[in-house]
């Protein structure tokens, strides 16, 4: 595929991923959040959700669910979404709220987390509300906003796949951070996921305050298939 047949297949792409928001623009909802969050599998760190409302005339060719794009290619999109972003809404929810109230629960707060901060940003920008809400999957009981979720949502609607991009960049520079304080587990590397040199800090060192333990129990059962 050569460079003009390769931006002709992103363009042709991105229309077709704006199949959601162009049916919601057509109802006269202009102010939409996309949802997404990233961490949920791995043994350390947070769960992170992010909450995007862009412009209807918003363009950028190349979008796409964050565990498809390299991180080159993610850290490349972050600031031109966030530069054109009318709103947007971080929500972080640590390690010890997960062992407390189970993975999906703490899933759920952090993207409710990330509406809320999208919705006064909004507010304080535009003086707007937010109108609709489209989600990787998932709808939130406690969100008394219109919502619809949509299966593999991050592939299918520009929205969600932006908000996948924020909520990836965003762990994945708190990760790096936290690498500087415990730097026996490579999670400048791993980012906190399964990986060898992650289970070779635990044996060498124990774990960490940023770990899960729910997510531990069977570390030396799961070390020694990888090993």
């Amino acid at each position: 595929m050569n460079r003009a047949e390769r931006e002709a297949f992103l363009e042709q792409k991105f229309k077709e991923m704006r199949h959601y928001e162009d049916a919601l623009y057509a109802q006269g909802v202009r102010y939409i959040a996309g949802v997404d969050e990233v961490g949920r599998g791995p043994l350390a760190g947070p769960v992170v959700a992010a909450a995007v409302v862009l412009p209807a005339d918003f363009y950028l060719p190349g979008i796409d669910d964050s565990k498809k794009l390299t991180e080159k290619k993610r850290e490349e999109l972050f600031d031109p979404i966030m530069s054109q972003a009318l709103a947007v809404g971080i929500g972080v929810v640590d390690n010890r709220i997960i062992d407390t109230i189970n993975i999906l629960e703490a899933t759920k707060k952090a993207m409710k987390a990330a509406i809320d901060e999208a919705a006064v940003s909004l507010y304080h920008k535009k003086g707007e509300k937010i109108q609709h809400v489209l989600l990787d999957a998932l709808t939130l009981k406690d969100v008394e906003i219109p919502q619809t979720g949509i299966i593999k949502g991050d592939t299918s609607c520009i929205l969600i796949a932006a908000a996948s991009i924020i909520a990836k960049v965003s762990r994945d520079r708190m990760m790096v951070e936290y690498h500087k304080e415990y730097p026996h587990y490579s999670f400048d590397k791993n980012k906190g996921y399964a990986t060898k040199a992650h289970y070779d800090g635990i044996t060498a060192c124990g774990t960490c305050a940023i770990h899960r333990q729910s997510f531990l129990r069977n570390v030396e059962t799961t070390f020694l298939k990888l090993g």
